[in-house]
């Protein structure tokens, strides 16, 4: 039996308890409101959620539009809101996560205000709020991290550029299931299948909002402004990276994009060859052609091409040398390829400066770019090359460039070397397709195109009469 001074204890211990409670209430109510306040406040309308029902929050904006700063502070209001819950924070690479979503100058610890974040684990990537709520970080490149989790929501950052569907598809789509979740991607545009689908839903799940850099252009310094313009305005891929546009495919193009996702692998097989070729700028400086350096491989069991890299730099000749041989050694691969159109012996030597024992070709072409690319194209179209992850810079010239438009593509033209090199567009079938659409100049004899004004190789000017009325012979390659 308790004595009265033992209950007046316990009245007061209770009456303690309940104080301290509400005073913890009350200061996480007002971290949540400081949180929400700041956001709301700041944001510019097109950094708001939009109203409805949507799942997904699908934001394609150019360079400097605020995504990140968006994304961190749509994520940190959803989680404090939520207590208990797992949210998640996804992009290409796990230093990208770490060190733009969630360290950088607009990610979760500096867009979190006083109190928020309650421990910050950098070792397992998982960052615990005030309120009990995670954060899991996640690398892009692990399909498999996200399975297991029970998340309310998440934050998918550089989605355009993520290497494996799966990441969506299989990891991170299943793990979606507490509640009502919703996932806000903040993107470059890149005319992906994934972003593509997302683009065409018209059920009410996704809410699309487009930016561009400069709508944003109070927060950027005018240094980077001018910048941008100087490099950007008024090409196309200009609309992708300032105002964020889906770049679609180019008429007359020998790439689709569709083309090429259609054959994408994620993980090479088991390969018999792997060659690293290049297509070497001659001149080193800031207007200077970039150094193409591609690296294909043959599989051992199905014969087809892959792609499994891109190296390409803009450097001095030594430069791109030493880029070239450790390039070699990382792939392991048997033989380096490399186009001597220009630099003559001058290219091997430079190779050779870096590795006297470097296995080199040099390769001369004879074609013009187009009869070359054409037979590689046509066996993107066959389904017979696959390109291994993503390779955005050389994916972008493919689907870019147009044969007899003036431009160099040097990355490209490395492709082709390698691929020709591989043994995949050699052959009696290469040799019906080189027939069918060229024809030897008269003066040289090298192959032309049927639609050609004149000779590529030497500059013969053939009467388009002659053309169109001449019987196509098998030309020879040697």
């Amino acid at each position: 039996m308790t004595t009265p001074a033992e209950r007046r204890l316990a009245e007061l211990r209770r009456l303690r308890a309940l104080k301290l409670a509400e005073q913890q209430a009350q200061a996480d109510e007002a971290v949540k409101q400081l949180a929400f306040s700041d956001y709301r406040t700041k944001a510019r309308p097109q950094q708001l959620p939009p109203e409805g029902d949507w799942r997904i929050w699908l934001i394609l904006a150019g360079r400097g539009f605020g995504k990140t700063w968006t994304g961190s502070k749509w994520l940190l209001e959803k989680a404090l809101q939520q207590p208990e819950t797992e949210w998640a924070v996804v992009a290409p690479t796990f230093g990208d996560v770490r060190r733009i979503c969630v360290e950088g100058p607009s990610g979760i610890i500096k867009s979190a205000q006083p109190g928020q974040i309650k421990f910050y684990n950098k070792s397992n990537g998982q960052i615990t709020l005030a309120n009990g709520s995670v954060i899991h970080m996640i690398s892009a490149d692990e399909p498999d991290r996200a399975r297991g989790l029970n998340l309310a929501g998440a934050w998918c950052d550089e989605f355009a550029a993520w290497r494996y569907e799966e990441t969506w598809t299989e990891g991170l789509v299943p793990a979606l299931r507490i509640g009502n979740p919703q996932v806000v991607i903040t993107t470059t545009p890149r005319p992906t299948r994934l972003i593509r689908e997302l683009i065409k839903r018209d059920d009410g799940s996704v809410s699309l909002t487009r930016g561009s850099t400069f709508d944003n252009a109070a927060n950027l310094s005018q240094a980077a402004l001018a910048e941008l313009r100087a490099r950007y305005e008024g090409t196309r891929i200009g609309r992708q990276e300032l105002y964020g546009e889906v770049l679609t495919d180019i008429a007359g193009a020998l790439w689709t994009w569709d083309s090429i996702d259609a054959a994408r692998w994620h993980q090479a097989p088991e390969l018999s060859r792997i060659v690293v070729a290049v297509d070497p700028a001659v001149t080193s400086g800031e207007d200077s052609d970039e150094t193409g350096i591609i690296v294909v491989g043959k599989g051992m069991a199905d014969g087809r091409g892959y792609v499994l890299a891109d190296r390409s730099c803009r450097d001095t000749p030594f430069g791109w040398a030493k880029r070239v041989v450790q390039t070699y050694h990382e792939f392991n691969a048997d033989r380096v390829v490399a186009e001597k159109n220009q630099g003559g012996d001058f290219i091997e030597q430079t190779l050779r400066s870096v590795d006297a024992t470097l296995p080199f070709k040099g390769v001369i072409a004879r074609q013009g770019k187009r009869l070359r690319a054409e037979p590689v194209a046509a066996l993107y179209e066959q389904g017979r090359i696959s390109h291994v992850g993503n390779l955005d810079e050389l994916e972008n010239q493919m689907t870019e460039w147009v044969p007899d438009s003036g431009s160099s593509p040097d990355r490209i033209d490395a492709l082709v070397h390698g691929l020709v090199e591989l043994g995949l567009a050699t052959g009696a079938s290469a040799d019906r397709f080189f027939a069918s659409i060229s024809k030897p100049c008269e003066r040289c004899g090298m192959p032309m195109a049927t639609d050609a004004q004149n000779c590529s190789s030497c500059g013969h000017l053939v009467p388009q009469t002659v053309l169109a009325d001449a019987t196509i012979s098998l030309p020879y390659f040697p």
